[in-house]
Formats: C-alpha cells, sequence, structure tokens
C-alpha cells in the first residue's frame, strides 16, 4: 500500500489547500466533503450550509459516526494500490479509528491549524461555498459537538500552523513531507 496522508482540521484552517498541493504533487484525492456533496445531489438538495449540515448528521445517524470512512474505504484501498493517497476532510474520532485500523502506518495525520479569526475571515471571502462569521461559528460547534471532529486533530502525528502566507504554508507542509518520508525510511 502507498502513503495515505490524512487532513485534517477546522473549516478554513487551509485543508483544501494542502490537498490540492499534494494532488498538483501526484496524489489521488479522496474528498470526504464530496460525499455530502454526491448524496445532496441524488436527494435533489440545494447546497447550503443548512443541508450540508443535515446530510453529515443524517449519513452519521444511519451509518454511525464512521459513516464517511466506511464509505469511503474501498476507494482508499484502491486507489492507494498504485497511488500516493490524501484524504481530504476526515472528520470524526470513529472515522480515524476505522481508518487507522484498516490502514495502519501507511497513514499518517497532518492536522492543519489556524488563528479562529483568521480562519472566519478566510470563509467569508473563499469562493466556494463562503460562510459568514455566524454560519461559521455554527457549523464550528456543530463539527466539535455532533461530529467529534476534535479527536482527529488532537492525535495527528503532525501539527501545521497556518497564519502566514501560503508559501511559507507550502513550505512547511514540504518540511512535514520530508518527515514522512524520513519515518517511513527508519521504520
Amino acid at each position: 500500500m502507498k502513503k495515505i496522508i490524512a487532513i485534517v482540521g477546522m473549516c478554513g484552517s487551509g485543508k483544501s489547500v494542502a490537498s490540492d498541493y499534494l494532488v498538483s504533487k501526484g496524489y489521488k484525492k479522496v474528498y470526504f466533503g464530496g460525499v455530502t456533496m454526491e448524496k445532496l445531489k441524488e436527494n435533489n438538495m440545494e447546497i447550503n450550509p443548512e443541508n450540508e449540515k443535515y446530510m453529515r448528521e443524517k449519513l452519521r445517524a444511519e451509518l454511525g459516526m464512521a459513516a464517511y470512512a466506511k464509505i469511503l474505504l474501498p476507494r482508499i484501498k484502491e486507489y492507494a494500490k498504485e497511488n500516493d493517497v490524501v484524504l481530504d476532510g476526515l472528520y470524526s474520532w470513529d472515522e480515524y479509528v476505522v481508518l487507522k485500523k484498516e490502514l495502519g502506518n501507511s497513514m499518517q495525520v497532518i492536522a492543519i491549524i489556524a488563528d479562529k479569526n483568521l480562519r472566519y475571515s478566510r470563509l467569508i471571502t473563499r469562493e466556494i461555498r463562503p460562510l459568514t462569521n455566524d454560519e461559521a461559528i455554527k457549523r464550528d460547534v456543530s463539527e466539535i459537538e455532533n461530529l467529534a471532529k476534535g479527536g482527529p486533530i488532537a492525535i495527528a502525528d503532525y501539527f501545521l500552523l497556518n497564519n502566514g502566507s501560503v508559501e511559507n504554508y507550502i513550505q512547511e507542509l514540504d518540511n512535514i513531507l520530508e518527515r514522512i518520508d524520513e519515518n517511513a525510511k527508519n521504520d
């Protein structure tokens, strides 16, 4: 199995930037949020913060807190046969546990951390699915209380502070990727 990097963090921390960068380096991307979007489209529901929250919670109510990992695990394993893989949006503790059990040390977790006010200012101006401050606060609270998002962030293998420039952020991400490669050689 090839290398699998799970990117975790709160909304607006820079997960998509990191994931897109890894894709540019040849990784195959598995976007957890894509499941939500696919399910909304299947149900002819408008894509908006309220419906996204509803669908995330519905899937987890039906399949358990590891729902997204269960849905995506076959795709992750298939991709990892021939490619390094980036997991964008691993959320819940249960998802982490399922994936860690199935993927072992092939999966390394990088937590992207950014100051809350900076995250919120990024969310207001992002092109895809911008959020107001009130929407961002509600999403943070919902993800912490209802989705157990804090666990995978807390137990991450690596932490990347993203409070500066994109260039600095990418350099720090490259440093972490080098450390992952070095640690893999030493195992």
